[in-house]
């Protein structure tokens, strides 16, 4: 099969790559040592995959990886370090959101998609944004407090006497 070569920019670096017409981006992604993206289902079911694609969150493994050509693609990797985490990384890991970690990632796109288009989310909208989630150890009660409680953390000063 020939090969195509495609600009990809991930967490703010330039890749160009050799890969097949078919190749997901998911399957990139993961050739490229961004192991934060998880190989999940394949088909859209679980959203272990889930990077920022522009500003949607989407799953890489139904995305070929030549539609992402000149899009910003940013993973959970790109969002914080282990120094200076996201402030939903860091609410995941003090909500107890967190326990055999392969679904964080994902979850934590979708959450960063939902909080930069609605600052205050209810329970309800937070639920329909990680519905494309599958998480098997939490029960999700911890992955939705730790999204409100980031959300209330980013809420102006003004607003957070509000906020119970």
């Amino acid at each position: 099969m020939e090969l195509r070569v495609i600009t990809l920019r991930v967490n703010g670096r330039r890749h160009q790559i050799a890969a097949p017409p078919n190749a997901t981006l998911l399957q990139v992604l993961r050739n490229r040592g961004y192991t934060d993206v998880k190989n999940g289902c394949e088909k859209g079911d679980c959203g272990a995959c889930a990077v920022l694609l522009g500003d949607r969150a989407i799953n890489s493994c139904l995305v070929l990886a030549w539609q992402a050509e000149g899009a910003e693609i940013v993973t959970d990797a790109g969002l914080g370090t282990l120094d200076n985490p996201h402030p939903l990384q860091s609410a995941f890991a003090d909500a107890g959101a967190v326990q055999c970690g392969y679904c964080t990632p994902g979850m934590v796109i979708s959450a960063k998609a939902l909080l930069d288009k609605n600052p205050t989310p209810s329970r309800q909208e937070i639920r329909e944004a990680i519905s494309g989630n599958l998480c098997r150890c939490t029960g999700y009660s911890q992955i939705i407090e730790a999204i409100q409680t980031c959300e209330a953390k980013t809420l102006p000063a003004e607003r957070l006497e509000d906020v119970e």
